[in-house]
């Protein structure tokens, strides 16, 4: 009787270890960003004496959508995610194909299923052997075994035992073979396999059972947008981490991929997935670097009134109280609303962002991280690739509604910037439109050497047109100006003028006074520039000599090349006007005309 007891006892033992890791093993399948979609909506899954699971292997899956599982077995977790996944692929791959041979259609559909788990590292695989590579896919491979049978090395990759068929064929379920193709295309863009090296490693994507874990995973599976960006961050959930860096409700350190939130803010689901929302646009929009000059926490702020109205057009969440958003604001871009800000610098300053007041939730952090072979993983790149991804995933499949703005931005960020001297080319352009060229016998084309008795009238420029084409430069010669970068930007403007047929440009120096050199030819300007020296720079009577000068246009364009380290506010009387100054430099007021920054 003591034996059987016993035996008893250590076959529930068994049952209870079986069942333990067989649902660990279901986990890793349905946290994972490839599969969760899937495996939440399209997939039943079975562990029951009750249903046609295997008699001598793991699992089972039909046509209809489910996966039976074999609970007399006792396998690692790993094992039965390889196992759960390869079942969960025939579906997705639309393996489910009435053919001549369904017995070597499964086979070769085994093949091809247990080679993509193995690229991608899934798992924990029941077989010793690899499956070979040398075939294109299932189709071909099934082609091949109609002709020439089923070599050994290509037997056994199925789930249901050595020779068994892991594929039911029963009635078609709810869902179409286009249903089945879309979701598994949301999968492959939700794990962003070529974007990143980190998606095989389950730690990074470990939804757990929190409200925090489930928002991130919502995006996974319902937000393709940012899905694929949500599966790199890391949610840290610690009231001590918080208090610490004075996170009163969320933060994110875009560098290092973790969103910090605040378990003592007591958010709903709802706006947690509002508040997550908000973190990982300031990741994907590059909020952390592009602020360049100008104050971090209004630039912080400015980003927030931006981000939170989209998130309120797109209905992402709820929006906690208290949060930034103001409906002026809406379709203008973060640089506008920043010059809109720091014209209340007293009232905008006691503002709170989410992480507190006077704080910026972007955490500062380096543009660039190591990946997990050590190696410099460029932030930019990623972040670029995995949004416009899921930009187009979004809008081919009509995934929810999208602001115009927020469109905009996401494409000009996948695009290089422009460097300055082409921006500044484009300035000249709009300046100065092409002369028209006029045709005279006065001076005749002598290009026709096989008719020189024959005039022929030549084109030339009209001279009040030339007359009219000239601009002024307000060049800042004080010492503080780097005379490489100063070389550089007259050596541009020469280029340019001479493009445009502007044969002189009205030159007046600035350091502690004005200096009026007159008009130069533009290539002249470079070699007679001297850095005098004098301490502090005063740009506005440079600015004053141009307005009061009578021989200088009133409709002339002005350039102001200086370093940004100016002592008064410039009045421009309403002329057309642009700054050339070094990146990275701050004006001490906001411009009203175009400023191109020297890299």
């Amino acid at each position: 009787m003591a034996n059987k007891k016993q035996s008893k006892k250590k076959k529930d033992e068994n049952k209870n270890i079986a069942y333990v890791n067989w649902s660990n093993g279901d986990d890793i399948v349905y946290y994972h960003p490839l599969f969760h979609g899937l495996r939440m909506d399209f997939i039943s899954l079975y562990y029951n004496k009750d249903y046609a699971y295997p008699a001598n292997g793991l699992a089972r899956v039909s046509r209809s959508g489910s996966i039976y599982c074999n609970p007399e077995i006792i396998a690692e977790p790993k094992v039965w995610a390889r196992s759960i996944a390869h079942c969960v692929l025939h579906l997705a791959m639309g393996h489910f194909v009435e053919v001549e041979n369904q017995h070597l259609w499964n086979i070769a559909c085994d093949c091809a299923v247990e080679r993509f788990l193995t690229e991608m590292k899934f798992g924990t695989t029941e077989h010793n052997t690899l499956v070979p590579i040398g075939f294109t896919n299932e189709q071909t491979l099934y082609e091949e075994f109609l002709i020439s049978g089923v070599p050994d090395e290509y037997k056994g990759f199925g789930t249901a035992g050595y020779d068994s068929n892991d594929m039911i064929f029963d009635k078609p379920g709810r869902h179409t073979k286009e249903e089945w193709s879309k979701a598994f295309a949301t999968g492959l863009s939700n794990a962003v396999r070529a974007a990143v090296n980190t998606v095989s490693d389950m730690s990074t994507y470990r939804a757990g059972n929190s409200k925090s874990e489930k928002a991130k995973a919502w995006f996974v599976s319902s937000f393709p947008l940012l899905g694929a960006i949500a599966t790199e961050f890391r949610i840290i959930e610690d009231h001590e981490i918080c208090q610490r860096m004075g996170i009163k409700i969320a933060a994110i350190s875009c560098s290092l991929q973790e969103i910090y939130l605040n378990p003592l803010a007591g958010l709903t689901s709802e706006e947690l997935r509002f508040v997550i929302a908000h973190e990982l646009l300031h990741a994907a929009l590059r909020h952390d670097i592009r602020h360049e000059w100008r104050d971090p926490f209004l630039w912080n702020l400015a980003c927030d009134f931006v981000i939170n109205g989209w998130l309120v057009e797109m209905r992402v969440g709820e929006r906690p109280d208290g949060v930034l958003y103001d409906e002026q604001y809406k379709e203008l871009s973060a640089e506008n609303v920043y010059d809109m800000i720091i014209s209340d610098l007293k009232a905008f300053s006691k503002l709170a962002t989410l992480r507190g007041a006077g704080l910026g939730d972007i955490l500062p952090g380096d543009a660039v991280r190591k990946d997990s072979d050590g190696n410099d993983f460029d932030l930019d790149d990623f972040y670029r690739r995995a949004l416009s991804q899921g930009l187009e995933y979004h809008q081919n499949h009509d995934r929810g509604y999208l602001p115009s703005g927020l469109i905009e931005e996401i494409r000009a960020l996948a695009h290089p910037p422009i460097p300055w001297d082409v921006e500044l080319a484009r300035w000249f352009d709009e300046m100065f439109e092409p002369v028209e060229k006029q045709r005279s016998y006065a001076r005749p084309s002598r290009r026709q050497s096989s008719t020189p008795d024959i005039p022929r009238p030549s084109s030339i420029l009209r001279q009040e047109q030339i007359d009219k084409r000239t601009f002024g430069v307000v060049l800042d010669t004080s010492g503080s100006m780097d005379r490489k970068l100063l070389a550089t930007a007259l050596g541009a403007i020469a280029s340019y003028s001479a493009v445009r047929d502007v044969p002189g440009v009205r030159v007046v120096f600035c350091d502690a006074a004005a200096y009026d050199q007159g008009y130069m030819k533009p290539e002249d300007i470079a070699g007679s520039v001297e850095v005098r020296g004098r301490g502090g720079t005063i740009l506005q009577p440079g600015i004053d000599v141009l307005k009061n000068a009578e021989d200088f246009p009133n409709t002339a364009p002005i350039l102001i090349i200086t370093d940004a380290e100016c002592e008064d506010r410039l009045k421009l009387y309403g002329r057309e006007h642009a700054y050339l100054i070094p990146d990275g430099a701050k004006l001490p007021f906001v411009p009203k005309g175009k400023v191109f920054r020297m890299r």
